[in-house]
This record gives structure tokens, sequence and C-alpha cells, in this order.
């Protein structure tokens, strides 16, 4: 009929994403990562009894889900990048259903989830990341990103622990599906779009083994890649052994989560060394920051089982100057990248996040096999002071 005039329907207006966009997906993000990162390797050494097997377990989970991020780019270009997105933030929630039947299985796959999970987040994120602000930015972005996320891992592993031991498995990791669905919700009402660039049929062949080949052989990849991995070997030793070390020491699980809160709840440094970084450079502050790491770690393996609030103490400060290398250790990455092959690179710099999570158990269950459970800050410390020479000496003044 003439005078049936269908209206168009108005969207509501979002305002172009900027840091504050990344930030807060960040967070709830990291509230859905953060709230169990404490309850899993207790439960896994609930399930196994022995320290040095859990370490095992955590090698194969790391070793399996490194495949799965080397062909995350494959995956972008057959399905596009906010459909991995999405699948990422789905798998946090299934996850979660493997975790509650506390079954080897159960955990073994739970864990696979998880990392796959974190992996398509990840990788997706920082694309959004590099399409939507400036290199300029970079630093300051991170930062706030970094600081943004301090609620979730100060509050989340606190509040996991207490739901896992006041209310059940059911409760804890049933807060991890919840928030994975709110951080869905939050994604799709950004409605961020995918760059051109990266979609079907417009980009390089994205052969994992090429990716591989093409990184390796760009220095300031390479060092951007070594930066990012020793900064999350803190992170793994840190959420795995530090709740882990607070149990055997006879401290308690309630102990193990408080201390993970409390380094998480340094993160709110992150916007301090942010403009460390911008007033001094990114080379001077994140060696130094290295350096320090290293010397609060070799100062945790020496007192060890002895003093364990002491050793929980020199972690905390350690955990300081990890949060530097957080704050600042990407914009390496996102400086120097190329445009046209950010999807394939990033998925090769995403890699350090595997090997964080593969190489520090793998070596920890040899020299837990000769040392006592001090040894494994005292072996992270001298990997600090490896990471700390290398950024002195080939990152460039000007980054």
């Amino acid at each position: 009929m003439a005078t049936h005039v269908r209206h168009p329907i108005g969207l509501p207006a979002l305002r172009p994403a900027d840091a504050r966009t990344f930030a807060s997906l960040y967070a709830v993000e990291s509230f859905a990562r953060a709230t169990v990162s404490s309850v899993i390797p207790i439960q896994a050494y609930e399930i196994l009894r022995n320290e040095q097997i859990v370490s095992i377990l955590y090698t194969v989970v790391a070793l399996l889900g490194l495949s799965v991020t080397l062909f995350m780019p494959m995956l972008i270009r057959r399905f596009a990048r906010r459909w991995v997105y999405t699948a990422g933030a789905c798998l946090l929630a299934v996850g979660s259903l493997f975790f509650v039947t506390h079954t080897l299985t159960g955990q073994l796959v739970g864990m696979l989830c998880r990392v796959m999970g974190a992996s398509a987040l990840s990788i997706t994120l920082s694309l959004y990341i590099m399409d939507h602000i400036r290199k300029t930015d970079f630093m300051q972005a991170e930062s706030l990103r970094m600081a943004w996320s301090m609620l979730a891992w100060t509050s989340g592993p606190t509040l996991g622990i207490f739901l896992y031991t006041r209310f059940g498995i059911y409760a804890a990791h049933g807060a991890v599906a919840i928030f994975a669905m709110a951080l869905l919700a939050l994604f799709w009402t950004y409605r961020l779009g995918d760059n051109p660039s990266i979609r079907p049929g417009k980009t390089r062949p994205a052969n994992p083994l090429a990716n591989i080949g093409r990184f390796v052989a760009q220095p300031r990849l390479r060092l951007a890649w070594l930066i990012a991995f020793g900064r999350s070997c803190f992170w793994t030793t840190f959420f795995v052994y530090g709740p882990l070390f607070m149990v055997i020491t006879g401290e308690g699980e309630l102990a193990g989560g408080l201390l993970v809160s409390a380094g998480n709840a340094l993160l709110f440094t992150a916007i301090f060394w942010g403009r460390v970084g911008q007033r001094f450079g990114g080379r001077r502050t994140m060696t130094s920051a290295y350096f320090a790491m290293s010397a609060m770690l070799l100062a945790a393996g020496a007192v060890g089982e002895s003093v364990p609030f002491l050793t929980g103490a020199l972690l905390l400060c350690g955990a300081f100057f990890a949060i530097a290398l957080d704050a600042l250790g990407s914009t390496a990455f996102m400086r120097s990248v190329r445009f046209y092959e950010r999807a394939q690179m990033a998925a090769v710099y995403r890699t350090y996040l595997d090997f964080s999570e593969l190489t520090p158990p793998l070596v920890y269950s040899v020299v837990l096999a000769f040392f006592g459970l001090g040894s494994v800050f005292a072996t992270l410390g001298l990997l600090a002071a490896v990471c700390g020479f290398v950024t002195w000496r080939y990152l460039p003044k000007s980054l």
C-alpha cells in the first residue's frame, strides 16, 4: 500500500574503537581466565599427587596448543577474524565443562580448550589493536590495557580459590563460563570490523612453516619474541608454581591464591611503567626490569622452602618488574611487523606464550629431580638475566 511506509531502524552509534575499547575487552577476558588460574594447578595436583607429573601435564598441553596457534592465520582467512574471536570465548566456557569432571582426561581436555581459546583471543585482539591504534600510541595503549586488567588478575585467583574451597568445583568453573559469555556479548556490542587486507583471497598464503621462516628471518621480530617469552615464563612460573609452593610448604591453598592475587594487584603500575618507558625509552626500561627481576628470582631460589613467606615476598618484587615488560614488551613487535603480514606474524609471535607454557615445566621437571622447589625460581632468574642482556645488546635505542 502507498500509505504503508517502512521506516528504517536506527542502530545506536558507536564511537570509533580506541585504547579503552580493547582495554575493556581484555579486562573481561582476564576475568574469564584469572578466576581459575590458581584452581587449575591445585586441581591437577589433587588428581596426580606429584608436582613433577603436573609439570609434564602442562608440557603436553602446551605442545598440543602450539600447533593450534600456528594454524590460526588459516582459520582467520577461512572464517574471518570476528568468528575466530567468538570461538575463542566459547572455548573458555567449554573448557569449564571438562574441568568439572575432575578426572585426568577432563583436566587434559579442559586445559587444552583453555589454551586454544586464549590463543584465538590473543591473536585476533592484537590484530584489532594494530588496526585501530597508531604506532606512536602503542606504548600508552598497552599500558592502559594491562592496568584495566588489574581487577581481574587481582580478585580473580582469590575468588576462584574461594569458590572452589567453599562451594565446590561447579561454582569455580561456572564463573568462568559466565565471564566468557559476558566477553562475547561485549565484543559483538562493539561491532569491530575486519580489516579488508586480511580477508580471504587478499592475503599471502598462510602456510605455517613458511610463516615461521619469514618470522625467523627478521631480527627485530626474533628479539620481540624473546622479550615476550622471558616475561611470559615468569608469569607461567608464578601462576603454577607459586600456589604449588604455598601448598607444598604447608601454607595452604588460600595462601597460594592470595600470592597470585597480590602479584596481579601490581598491574595498576602498568600505567607508571608506560610513562617510565616514554620518559627513558623502552630499551633502557625493559633491560633494567629484566635484570631486577633476575635478582629477585635468584634470591627467592636461595631462600627456597626455608622461609616461605620471604620467598613469596621476593616473587612479588619480581612481579613488579615483570609488569614493566607486560606494559612495554609487545611494542617491540607491533612497531616491527609489516602491515601486510600482521596476521601471519602475529600467529608466530603468539607462540611465545605456548613455548612459555611448554618449556618451563619441561625444564623444571628435570631440575626438580635433583633439587628442591626453590631451584625453579633460580632457574627462571638465570633466563631473565639472559633476556636482559640480549635486550640491552640488540634492542634499538629509538624504540
